[in-house]
């Protein structure tokens, strides 16, 4: 792979080393704060298990060996960095996100000129991608990028948060437990040495108002609105400011969740893709999906007699999307749910076996839309009953007006027997009548009981 350059807040590449360094660097000079790298490992709720997964120079090294602080280098022309190592195939099976993070010490980073990070391939020295920090004023601590597991590979993504609450605030937010900061001794000669996560005392001040902690989530859900409205996306920035009101009557403002959109691509769906219905209502599904999804994405299969993953739709490829869909996937003659769903359960949870004993992960919310019945209805049950004990809900939408096709997915919707209640159904004559308030408010009837549900039942983490 060539060498990448740059690249800007919020985007996201394909992690193009198993190992890798990850240099922060900055200009060093008379009254320029230090500034301390450090590493967060997250499971899928974005949260550390406990503070041993918080690396930074009190603690250099992680227990599995798979990230280490290897310190600072010597100033050279001004120019200073603060490294980590990131081992990939080290990282225990729970770690799903390595958070790329720093702290400044005696200052704000507005004050630190030349802000970057650079991520090296380990083995090589080659750069793999930059990303240059131009927007800090008063934070005392940023998260700077993160390396994250999404359909079994590993990701980098720039993300540019600060925090005005310094290292404890930061920490604090991934789970990590701060003490509070000891008093003084009175006669202390010199400043005491850095022991713990909390920051190095400050000379005497007069009292400020703090500075209102913003979580990570809220904050990723600020980045994208202004990522859009930068980009002049009018279209689905007011798509999500909709979701987002439906999502907040129901108290999921800062859910997160994995968002998936699973297509009928049998044959009698064509009218359908050619007028662009299906293109308009994927882009109303990834709305919403981007409100739940840390990555802003939503996972994409396809299904008619067979079926597939067909990557991911985001902010930078949904406009052509379902045309490049129809373009790698021809219409099928038949249709099976059952294949598209166990292809689902496979892709979330390594298998579509029969299962019957509770499964503890990030939940995963399901748009399944569909025009017609299956080919096999009890295939179809047995994954609606197995995956009742998986996080996993499952919001079937029927388009057309031949209320006997969808007799079988009504039933699906009051199936007996499950563990929990996984599955709702509604269908339209025509996706394009169906406002966008009309269809948020459709998609969510269901899924906040059965989240409350899942939680009860331990199905979802967090």
């Amino acid at each position: 792979m060539s060498p990448m350059t740059s690249i800007a807040k919020g985007a996201n590449m394909p992690l193009a080393a198993t190992s890798v360094t990850a240099v922060l660097g900055w200009t060093s000079g008379p009254g320029v704060p230090d500034v301390d790298a450090s590493a967060l490992l997250l499971t899928a709720t974005g949260k550390v298990r406990s503070d041993a997964d918080f690396v930074f120079y009190n603690q250099p090294s992680h227990a599995s060996g798979a990230v280490r602080h290897t310190g600072k280098s010597a100033p050279a022309s001004g120019a200073a960095t603060d490294s980590l190592s990131i081992e990939v195939p080290r990282l225990e099976p729970a770690v799903e996100k390595v958070v790329l993070a720093a702290s400044a010490d005696g200052g704000t980073f507005g004050r630190v000129p030349g802000l970057h990070l650079r991520l090296l391939d380990a083995a090589t020295g080659t750069e793999l991608v930059r990303f240059d920090i131009s927007d800090a004023s008063t934070e005392t601590a940023f998260v700077f990028g993160e390396l994250y597991l999404r359909g079994g590979a590993w990701k980098f993504r720039a993300v540019g948060q600060g925090y005005a609450t310094g290292l404890a605030g930061l920490a604090t937010d991934f789970g990590i437990s701060v003490d509070d900061a000891p008093a003084p001794a009175p006669q202390a000669p010199a400043p005491p040495a850095r022991t713990s996560l909390t920051p190095p005392a400050a000379p005497a001040a007069p009292a400020a108002p703090a500075a209102p902690q913003v979580s990570l989530k809220k904050q990723q859900l600020v980045n994208l609105e202004k990522k859009l409205e930068a980009r002049g996306d009018r279209k689905l920035l007011d798509l999500t400011k909709k979701a987002a009101v439906s999502l907040e009557k129901r108290g999921l403002g800062e859910h997160t969740a994995r968002v998936a959109i699973c297509l009928d691509i049998s044959g009698s769906m064509y009218s359908l893709y050619r007028s662009g219905k299906i293109q308009q209502l994927a882009e109303r599904v990834l709305a919403l999906g981007m409100r739940f999804d840390d990555n802003a994405e939503i996972d994409c299969f396809v299904f008619g007699e067979n079926a597939d993953g067909a990557g991911s739709m985001g902010i930078d490829n949904y406009g052509a999307y379902v045309r490049e869909i129809l373009q790698s996937h021809k219409l099928e003659a038949a249709t099976y749910y059952g294949k598209a769903m166990a292809e689902i359960r496979r892709y979330y949870f390594g298998s579509d076996a029969p299962r019957s004993s509770p499964l503890t992960d990030v939940p995963v919310y399901v748009m399944f839309i569909t025009d017609g019945a299956t080919f096999d209805e009890e295939v179809t049950r047995q994954h609606v009953m197995s995956s009742s004990y998986e996080p996993l809900f499952w919001m079937f939408m029927a388009i057309g007006s031949n209320s006997r096709d969808f007799a079988f997915l009504e039933g699906l919707d009051d199936m007996r027997g499950r563990f929990l209640d996984n599955a709702d159904f509604f269908p339209v004559a025509d996706p394009a009548t169906i406002s966008d308030d009309q269809l948020f408010e459709l998609m969510m009837t269901e899924y906040p009981n059965w989240l409350q549900q899942a939680r009860s039942k331990g199905l979802v983490r967090g």
